[in-house]
């Protein structure tokens, strides 16, 4: 009886029709669907041209690269904090890279987090002229945010733990609630301290405002996929891990190509110049030098998107490499 159930099983499942896998929709697509938000001065942001730059795109632009051999063959889909998930669930986009915090309902409910590219953490800021100098002076106070966020638990938690009253002013978008910041609707405007330093720029008088010392949370910001799809999720973490070894062993976008025949074992496997990492992720042995060559390792892009090239100029701080005092750390290819 027990064999004959077997055999009614396998033959059942042998009647299946094959499913594609990502890899398989977006090479028939052309392009990579990557989930970004609707503007977020460092991360993800478009010019007048139509063009999309950040630290978040970059990660597409990673992916695009390793699949295609070209950086530009991807389609930024803008999303709001409340959409993102859905549109990654529902197949509208291939993966997200939208300033999204690894939580564990996150990761078990809404898809696989395929690494950490920013490791941040919640700030809050405040006029100037209020003459609050820390975060414990704030009971009572009404604050700006987004919904649909870890931002809104995060101050729920920090206040109802320092027994502070508070006010939320929720709304969808992040240019609502830095509007209404901007207005005076709220006293507090909270997200996560990287965003803090981007918006702070777009007010009318930065200088009337100030970022508050305390960080009050673990956010550590990366790209998610679907779950049920192995390859897919190896691809988008490799060409994340493929930027941070790169920087680690020293190969830019400037001496790829050079390096391709440096004696270093590590650097070899990385360039596709020794093994067959490349096809095992069914991609071809060029994918990481392809990603390092056309977007660049993990330090020219924090440095152009987010650090000292950039308008913002974040210390690298906890995203410096584990080498050097951060904890960025990707496993080696081998």
């Amino acid at each position: 009886m027990k064999k004959r159930l077997a055999w009614i099983l396998l033959a059942g499942a042998l009647a299946l029709p094959a499913q594609a896998g990502t890899l398989d929709d977006v090479r028939a697509n052309g392009f990579v669907r990557c989930g970004v938000s609707q503007g977020l001065g460092g991360f993800s942001i478009v010019d007048d041209a139509g063009k999309w730059s950040g630290l978040d795109v970059d990660i597409c632009r990673a992916v695009a690269a390793a699949v295609f051999g070209d950086a530009e063959k991807y389609k930024a889909v803008p999303l709001s904090g409340k959409q993102r998930f859905s549109a990654l669930t529902s197949g509208e986009i291939d993966m997200l890279s939208r300033v999204t915090t690894w939580t564990m309902t996150r990761d078990v409910k809404h898809g696989d987090f395929a690494g950490v590219n920013y490791y941040d953490g919640q700030g809050m800021m405040v006029r100037k002229n209020a003459g609050v100098k820390n975060a414990l002076e704030l009971s009572g106070a009404s604050l700006c945010t987004n919904t649909g966020t870890t931002t809104e638990l995060n101050i729920a938690d920090y206040f109802r733990a320092n027994g502070m009253e508070y006010e939320l002013v929720a709304f969808e978008s992040t240019a609502e609630s830095l509007a209404a910041y901007q207005d005076g609707r709220c006293d507090v405007y909270t997200t996560d301290q990287s965003a803090l330093y981007a918006q702070k720029l777009r007010l009318s008088e930065p200088g009337a405002h100030i970022i508050l010392p305390e960080v009050i949370s673990k956010e550590p910001l990366g790209p998610m996929v679907r779950h049920g799809d192995g390859n897919w999720s190896d691809i988008v973490r490799w060409s994340l891990n493929a930027m941070i070894n790169a920087e680690e062993l020293g190969i830019n976008s400037q001496n790829a190509g050079a390096m391709k025949e440096n004696k270093d074992p590590a650097v070899r496997r990385l360039l596709g110049s020794e093994g067959s990492f490349g096809e095992d992720l069914g991609l071809t042995n060029e994918w990481a030098h392809d990603i390092i060559a056309q977007v660049g390792n993990y330090g020219e892009s924090f440095e152009r998107n987010v650090g000292k090239d950039s308008p913002l100029n974040i210390s690298r701080g906890l995203n410096r490499l584990w080498t050097q005092g951060g904890i960025l750390y990707a496993p080696p290819v081998r």
